[in-house]
């Protein structure tokens, strides 16, 4: 009897584990390969490969209010070959949701919850969505403690006090360097947002997922089991059972050692009315989707794939402003950050920026990417912060380039903080261009 005891509770411990692990994961990576079934040749390639698709969500949600889902994620495994890819899709990119035209889509889950994003998404990318993964981001700080924090070597001086947080109180000061993150100072890293904007900020996650998965994959997981319930019961939603979770650890060790291909949809900035948007590439995404498994579209998927990256390029609005150049699926601009700070200040042509209106004042932003446009900046994206009352307007850059930003024709606070090719402008209550 103690050793048919024993065996159910190692069975149990097992279960949860393995949920867990599943769930983290899922959290921080995406990762599943549970239940699957064989992809439609006219979907991806000819091939008889089983794939997966799970689409991920991080999802802000408040009081009176559903949300909007704040990351947004899918990931492809192919169960025959045991790979792995991730697809982060930038929460500003240009959809059609159903019933509200074009729009952010983050926006959909607002508008119609899981349901509307998945339809949104499998749109964009040509391919149904086998699964849904949605994540409380407010929890995300107490999981992190959890698993007993993270190490991540922090790539530059992060530094300002961030300008979409709800209430302004999110500060955000990491220095360079290898460190152990808890989940205080794990949220300002996969937070923080320079001149590079989402690009900038989907690399950093990545970047952090990966460092996470390495925790949870480790012995020292075992001890903080019930710690780990606790606080993911309540904050992650799924439509997978425990059984098709339990499937995926067994694969989880696999997938990671055969890596995983982290990639964005591949597009370009562009900002319409003070909106800032992520204007996707959909052949690409479409032919970057099936690449990263080893697979080919098939002429038909290509074909279709043409056909609604015409419709979507021809309903684009006229007055819709281009910024920086197109990325091809990356999740990085030009880095020069790496160059030594004493050299010589870089040209506005080599600087990424990103304009943050946080005046309240219409079509502040619109104007400022206009001015730094015109000195020869590169404007990454055109944004509307949390709050409407902040009183001074700030630009936070690498200390080498501060004399670049002098003589701008409105009042502004040049502080240290960012990457050397990169900026972040944050319009103040104080903004007026001069001579008005």
């Amino acid at each position: 009897m103690p050793e048919v005891r024993k065996q159910k509770r190692s069975l149990r411990r097992v279960k949860w584990l393995g949920f867990i692990l599943v769930v983290i994961i899922a959290v921080v990576l995406g990762c599943y390969a549970g239940i699957s079934r064989k992809t439609p040749a006219h979907e991806i390639g000819d091939t008889d490969h089983e794939i997966v698709h799970v689409m991920i969500m991080g999802v802000d949600s408040r009081k009176d209010d559903v949300g909007r889902s704040d990351t947004l994620m899918v990931t492809s495994i192919d169960k025959t070959a045991e790979k792995a890819a991730l697809l982060s899709i930038p929460r500003d990119t240009r959809v059609a949701i159903d019933g509200h035209g074009y729009d952010k889509i983050n926006h959909a889950y607002a508008y119609g919850g899981h349901e509307l994003t998945q339809k949104s998404v499998e749109d964009l990318l040509g391919v149904p969505m086998d699964h849904y993964v949605i994540i409380d981001t407010k929890s995300f700080e107490r999981i992190i403690d959890a698993i007993g924090g993270v190490d991540i070597d922090v790539e530059k001086r992060m530094h300002y006090e961030d300008p979409w947080d709800d209430n302004g109180g999110l500060v955000i000061d990491l220095y360079p360097g290898e460190q152990h993150m808890d989940g205080k100072k794990a949220i300002q890293y996969v937070r923080y947002r320079d001149g590079e904007g989402d690009i900038g900020r989907i690399g950093r996650q990545q970047k952090f997922m990966k460092a996470v998965v390495a925790q949870v994959l480790s012995p020292e997981i075992l001890p903080r089991l019930p710690d780990i319930v606790k606080e993911v019961s309540s904050a992650v939603k799924t439509d997978m059972s425990v059984t098709e979770l339990l499937s995926f650890t067994k694969m989880m060790k696999t997938l990671q050692a055969n890596g995983l291909e982290a990639q964005m949809v591949p597009g370009q900035p562009a900002y319409h009315k003070d909106i800032s948007y992520w204007i996707p590439d959909i052949t690409d995404v479409r032919d970057l989707l099936a690449s990263e498994l080893g697979l080919t579209l098939t002429d038909a998927a290509k074909q279709e794939a043409q056909a609604a990256e015409d419709k979507y390029d021809a309903d684009l609005p006229k007055d819709l402003k281009m910024l920086a150049h197109k990325t091809s699926g990356g999740t990085k601009l030009t880095e020069k950050d790496k160059k030594d700070e004493d050299d010589e200040p870089m040209k506005p042509e080599e600087i990424s920026v990103m304009v943050i209106n946080s005046s309240g004042i219409d079509g502040a932003g619109v104007e400022v990417a206009a001015v730094l446009q015109r000195k020869g900046f590169i404007i990454s994206g055109v944004e509307t912060g949390k709050t409407s009352s902040n009183p001074t307007t700030t630009i936070t850059t690498s200390t080498r380039n501060t004399d670049v930003f002098y003589g701008l024709p409105f009042a502004c606070v040049i502080r240290d903080g960012g990457s050397s090719n990169q900026a972040v402008v944050n319009i103040g209550r104080d903004y007026h261009k001069k001579g008005k």
